[in-house]
């Protein structure tokens, strides 16, 4: 059967979180109210970000992307799901597997990428603050950010177009709730060894550099706050980059989870330890950074302020 065969695959199943009928109802609501909390939480960081000047720095810069980029990943993945669970059905088709694999993948990465541009931000702040806005400046904050997105894009189309010249024969069943690339590809009756020594290759390439970049920058980071002499200086160079830490821990639990499921071939395990970093995640990183960080809280204060006196 030749590659060409693809074409006789209109479809997929997506065999979801739980295949039993009592189970649906709860994981409707409890995705739902994920979904609805991540939108508003993610659109209030924007909203924020553009309405108050004093955020127009690099460190909320860098915010506003990563909330735009969890808003887009969980839209990649969530509406369909609730989509099939309303209307008891687990169909996907051809060209909507591919295109939410090729949005998952491209997001997911960018923002790894943009967790590591961060902590770049606040070594920079906290390492060289004299130089700070000189290194940090609109142009280099720009380009890293585009350079981000030029990688991920790249990377997602080079897996979509390994995964299309692919044949798929009897077995359509996706063991996911989303078209997930290496689930995908398990289900291929061709030879798949190009795209596991592409998948693996790039996978630990682009794991390792961005992991290598935070791990660096922290450690710079704790030395410095080390060499601090008072406890109140410590104290408010820490909370500058706590949330960040928050967040890459929380990224760093799910991812290790995840794969640590993969390992054990367990469809629920896999499936809710991928829910963790690329649902749960998303939904929690507005209040972890609001929660946290006194520049927001400040700037909704004024927000909030200007609408009273408005009205």
């Amino acid at each position: 059967m030749g590659p060409e065969n693809h074409t006789h695959v209109p479809e997929f199943l997506l065999l979801g979180l739980s295949e039993k009928a009592e189970h649906q109802l709860p994981l409707l609501g409890l995705f739902l109210g994920i979904y609805i909390v991540t939108v508003f939480g993610n659109v209030i960081i924007m909203l924020v970000f553009g309405s108050d000047s004093h955020l127009h720095t690099p460190m909320y810069f860098f915010l506003c992307n990563l909330s735009f980029v969890d808003l887009c990943l969980v839209s990649t993945i969530v509406p369909k799901m609730l989509l099939n669970i309303l209307t008891n059905s687990k169909i996907i088709s051809y060209a909507g597997c591919l295109t939410q694999m090729y949005f998952f993948m491209a997001f997911g990465l960018l923002d790894n990428f943009l967790l590591t541009v961060m902590a770049y931000d606040r070594f920079v702040a906290i390492c060289h603050p004299l130089r700070y806005f000189t290194i940090m400046n609109p142009w280099i904050c720009g380009l890293l950010v585009l350079i981000s997105w030029n990688i991920s894009l790249l990377n997602s189309t080079l897996h979509t177009l390994l995964v299309t010249r692919l044949s798929f024969c009897s077995k359509h069943e996706v063991p996911h709730f989303f078209c997930y690339i290496h689930k995908v590809v398990k289900l291929s009756c061709s030879d798949t060894l190009i795209n596991d020594i592409i998948m693996y290759f790039i996978a630990g390439l682009l794991g390792i550099l961005p992991l290598t970049g935070i791990l660096f920058s922290y450690g710079q980071m704790c030395f410095s706050l080390l060499r601090i002499p008072s406890v109140k200086g410590k104290y408010k160079a820490f909370s500058t980059c706590g949330s960040h830490l928050s967040v890459v821990s929380f990224y760093g639990t799910g991812f290790g989870v995840y794969l640590g499921s993969s390992a054990t071939h367990s469809l629920w395990k896999t499936s809710v330890a991928s829910a963790m970093y690329s649902v749960v995640t998303p939904m929690l990183n507005p209040f972890i950074y609001s929660m946290r960080n006194k520049d927001i809280k400040d700037a909704m204060r004024r927000i909030i302020s200007k609408m009273h006196t408005s009205h």
